[in-house]
């Protein structure tokens, strides 16, 4: 999908962060855009940043992470748009906890958005994608889709599990006009770390201050993300790391593949953030 002018893309939590970039970079490429979140607030936000584009802009306030609501979705945009080309399901939690410590209710509530999510939002439209004749899904990973940290474990399951998702249905879709990207983000400045839950047990987990100092120093911004990952669709990437930290971490695992959490676990106790 060289060609994005006049395309439709779907964008899940779009009202901030890598979400909201994304938006801004595919209307900037000359795509209509329907965004969603959870939030309706900061969804607004983000449609006044796309009054200027020229582009046609529906809003949908939608948790991605029930099932009703994403099969309502699809009729929902081709109501608004008449078809659809691009989905990429961004919407995204966390939780900083050791698994003994994490809920039931946190991993409910983690794999619902960052797994079931991406899942519903590639079955529901993955039909409107085939109708339209070619299309592309873009489903936001994770470095720890590569790499498993400590306290991140069922974030790991969910970010693993899109990695192999978008694997499978890279293979299963090619005959079809469709291509399936992975992006794994490392270290961006969003609202995650400050949305996290938080294990309220300070002796299990550094103080999120810590975190959000780590990322200040060491994030880049939403803005690179987004730029690489309309890149990807345009290049039909299988996968997209950004920054250069992601790539470091890729190649860790690569080069180490038993000992590279031993290494990123000792680089981040250093960092003073697991």
């Amino acid at each position: 999908m060289k060609d994005l002018r006049n395309k439709v893309a779907v964008i899940t939590g779009a009202g901030s962060g890598i979400g909201r970039a994304t938006a801004l970079a595919l209307a900037a490429k000359g795509c209509h855009v329907a965004i969603t979140d959870i939030k309706e607030e900061t969804l607004r936000e983000t449609a006044k940043l796309l009054e200027g584009s020229g582009r046609k802009v529906s809003v949908h306030l939608v948790d991605v992470a029930s099932r009703e609501q994403m099969a309502a979705l699809p009729d929902a945009v081709l109501g608004a748009h008449g078809a659809v080309h691009i989905v990429v399901n961004n919407a995204g939690v966390s939780v900083a906890a050791p698994f003994e410590h994490q809920s039931l209710e946190d991993i409910d509530w983690i794999l619902g958005i960052n797994l079931w999510g991406v899942i519903y939002g590639c079955k529901f439209f993955l039909p409107h994608l085939k109708s339209a004749g070619e299309g592309h899904l873009v489903n936001i990973s994770s470095v720890f889709g590569i790499v498993g940290p400590p306290n991140q474990s069922t974030y790991s399951v969910a970010k693993f599990g899109v990695r192999g998702l978008s694997e499978s249905l890279r293979a299963e879709l090619e005959p079809f006009g469709i291509g399936v990207t992975s992006v794994h983000p490392g270290a961006i400045k969003t609202n995650i770390v400050r949305d996290t839950r938080w294990d309220p047990d300070e002796t299990a987990v550094p103080p999120r201050q810590q975190a959000l100092d780590f990322f200040e120093k060491y994030g880049v911004g939403p803005e690179l993300v987004a730029a690489a990952l309309v890149r990807g669709i345009e290049r039909n990437a299988m996968r997209v790391l950004v920054p250069g930290q992601a790539h470091f971490l890729d190649i860790l695992k690569r080069l180490f593949p038993v000992r590279a959490n031993s290494i990123l676990n000792a680089i981040g106790k250093k960092q003073g953030v697991v």
